[in-house]
């Protein structure tokens, strides 16, 4: 009988510490915890020019380190409030241990859109700041050439916000 109710007491202490790990790792997700691409050998000169993607946003990154925006959508939860912001700014190529990031910001806004169809669930959405920071991972596709992105949405999902280099440039 000894025996049964410790084989019983070591079964619960399993059980509760199946539940600890369940409810810690409930919500753990690549992408929630992302540490970058691991790129280290884009330079300025290849990031500077135009980027662009399928919604119809626009970004030019000047070589002086100034940026023009057009229509950049909010990055992380901000995604969600649809507002989509234009104007000029800022930017830099920083490196990390897990790769470059291109760091963005917009310090004079000149124009806010909502996106079509906007994806907040209130039916006011929150204004943006006049001012705004993006953090873009620096990747490159499998033609080697360079292209940038941010998460947006619920971090547990991962969806990408992409920006290739302008048709053209």
């Amino acid at each position: 009988m000894a025996g049964e109710s410790g084989l019983r007491a070591r079964g619960a202490v399993f059980g509760v510490l199946m539940v600890v790990w369940a409810v810690l790792t409930a919500c753990a997700n690549p992408y929630q915890y992302y540490e970058g691409t691991g790129l280290h050998d884009a330079t300025k000169a290849e990031i500077a020019g135009g980027w662009e993607n399928v919604e119809g946003t626009r970004v030019v990154l000047r070589d002086d380190g100034t940026a023009i925006f057009e229509k950049l959508d909010g990055q992380d939860f901000d995604f969600e409030d649809g507002w989509r912001l234009s104007g000029t700014g800022t930017w830099q190529l920083t490196d990390a241990d897990g790769g470059q990031v291109v760091r963005l910001a917009l310090t004079a806004r000149t124009r806010v859109e909502r996106r079509i169809p906007a994806t907040a669930t209130a039916t006011s959405t929150p204004e943006p700041s006049s001012t705004y920071a993006w953090s873009f991972y620096v990747d490159r596709d499998q033609q080697d050439g360079l292209k940038l992105f941010f998460f947006y949405g619920d971090p547990d999902i991962g969806n990408t916000y992409v920006m290739t280099r302008e048709t053209g440039s």
